[in-house]
């Protein structure tokens, strides 16, 4: 696909880094002055930096803080202690385990490895920012702070308390505004969050030159003249103005304050979003979802801000494929997909919605039939989950179908979600989840319904696989959540399950200051 060449090509045509990768020169010792002046010497180099940065992000977020372990923590998943799964340690917040705290230790240590590198991009900006065109800077600039602070704020939902006034003073984490490699104090959560909220600030009035403003995603070649034409294109999988936006809504709400979040979302991303020059982020439509062969189950007209990774069916076939067997497969309890005895009977409310449609039956293996047999009881189907299942072998393509490699870090429902429960009109907030529902076949919601219950669920059913669930009960808080081992009944969470502690290698770093 072209779309590949857009994201690779300045690595693997940088003749600045020879034979190296963008991974590899990411790993370089940056008091190397040398090179790393002559990366910063031109645009081009400074459009190798800032792709390199979103590939690693391949190598934090996935599958680990997508569809992985961070949504078998929200108990999407029919993962128990009863039940030998190879993720029942995440299922049941094992924060002791030791291979949590590999898995722990990984996780920070790459998103601050990421941070740094991102903070080398930056102090370039700030202090060569002759060697960086005009029409670049502020898109460069712009998406790099924009990272930076997606990459504290997930931190920070990761290992902050649940956000209030009284929690905003505990000592969390540090905000790496450099790339010094001294040891920073860990700062209150309130802080932490200022500092992102600056960022974000920040970043938005840079990105108010982005061409998805004016232009919209532009997921297409503008023309066939070299590296340089694609630099600007395919929005949706570059850290654009609408996903600064709408990280500084969330941001907002984790702070609590739903006036100024509700604002964003409706004035500086709904209302220019849809306009009658352009429309930015459209509704997928029945057709691509039901293309024949590549079916569109991730809504990608209506993604703002998406991982490209090419492994993508690989993951699928790790974690959701009906070829695995029940202790591998992320999957929904039960055993057939309508009635209150599985959970797709119960978590959707409506049989038309195409969010359903993902999910499929399959048959036991032999296998499965003998142990079931040996355990004096019979094989029953389980159920597989098809979002990001690879084309089939037989779809036709043209190239053009960039959804095939994406994994979404945010998209327009969301939006809408933040609209519905930051107004005080429970009219409009149902107005809000319709016309979600509307773009997913379902009916209308009726007036009178539990406006919680219904973002909950809404949210829950929009964004399995792209770990968004966890964050949205901890902001909340919830001491019920739905649950992944049983259809009806809710699972109890406990509010220290909600935070994981510091990794111990970055404690014993600190030694016996606390700070």
């Amino acid at each position: 696909m072209k779309i590949k060449k857009y994201i690779y090509a300045a690595c693997l045509g940088g003749i600045l880094l020879g034979n190296s990768s963008c991974s590899d020169w990411l790993k370089v010792n940056m008091e190397d002055s040398i090179m790393e002046n002559s990366l910063y010497s031109n645009t081009k180099g400074y459009m190798i930096a800032l792709n390199g940065l979103y590939l690693e992000l391949n190598r934090l977020y996935i599958p680990s803080l997508t569809m992985g372990e961070i949504d078998v923590m929200a108990q999407y998943y029919n993962v128990t202690e009863n039940i030998d799964h190879r993720y029942k340690i995440y299922a049941g917040y094992k924060y002791s385990d030791g291979a949590f705290e590999s898995f722990n230790n990984n996780i920070w240590t790459k998103a601050f490895e990421i941070i740094a590198n991102t903070n080398v991009l930056l102090e370039h900006c700030n202090e060569n920012g002759a060697a960086i065109s005009e029409e670049y800077y502020p898109i460069v600039k712009g998406e790099a702070l924009a990272l930076r602070a997606m990459l504290h704020f997930d931190l920070l939902r990761l290992y902050g308390p649940v956000f209030n006034d009284q929690t905003a003073s505990t000592l969390t984490m540090p905000y790496q505004m450099s790339s010094s490699k001294e040891v920073q104090p860990l700062l209150p959560a309130g802080e932490v969050l200022e500092k992102i909220i600056k960022d974000l600030e920040e970043a938005v009035t840079l990105l108010k030159s982005d061409p998805i403003i004016t232009e919209g995603v532009m997921n297409k070649i503008p023309e066939d003249d070299g590296l340089g034409s694609y630099d600007l294109s395919y929005r949706q999988i570059r850290m654009n103005y609408y996903a600064a936006q709408l990280l500084r809504a969330r941001a907002y709400m984790w702070k609590g304050d739903k006036q100024t979040a509700g604002r964003i979302a409706k004035e500086e991303i709904l209302a220019p979003i849809t306009t009658e020059e352009l429309e930015v982020f459209p509704w997928c439509t029945e057709g691509a979802y039901i293309a024949n062969g590549k079916q569109d189950y991730i809504f990608s007209s209506e993604v703002f801000f998406a991982l490209y990774n090419t492994n993508r069916s690989q993951q699928y076939s790790s974690l959701f494929a009906k070829e695995l067997s029940t202790s591998s497969r992320l999957t929904f309890v039960g055993n057939t997909l309508e009635g209150g005895d599985s959970k797709t009977g119960t978590f959707y409310d409506d049989t038309n919605d195409w969010r359903k449609k993902m999910w499929d039956l399959v048959e036991p293996t032999e296998e499965e039939k003998k142990a079931a047999a040996e355990a004096g009881r019979e094989a029953e189907p389980t159920l597989y989950f098809n979002k990001y299942k690879d084309f089939d072998r037989e779809a036709v393509t043209d190239g053009s179908e960039t959804y095939r490699y994406m994994i979404p870090l945010m998209r327009l429902s969301e939006v809408y979600l933040i609209a519905a429960e930051c107004t005080t009109d429970p009219s409009e907030a149902v107005e809000y989840l319709n016309e979600i529902r509307r773009h997913r076949s379902c009916i209308d919601l009726g007036e009178g319904i539990s406006k919680d219950d219904a973002i909950t669920y809404e949210f829950a059913r929009e964004v399995i696989g792209e770990g968004q669930l966890f964050f949205y009960y901890k902001r909340l808080g919830k001491t019920e959540i739905i649950s992944g081992f049983s259809p009806t009944d809710p699972f109890t969470m406990q509010q220290g399950y909600y935070t994981w502690p510091l990794p111990k290698a970055e404690i014993d770093k600190r030694g016996s200051n606390a700070n």
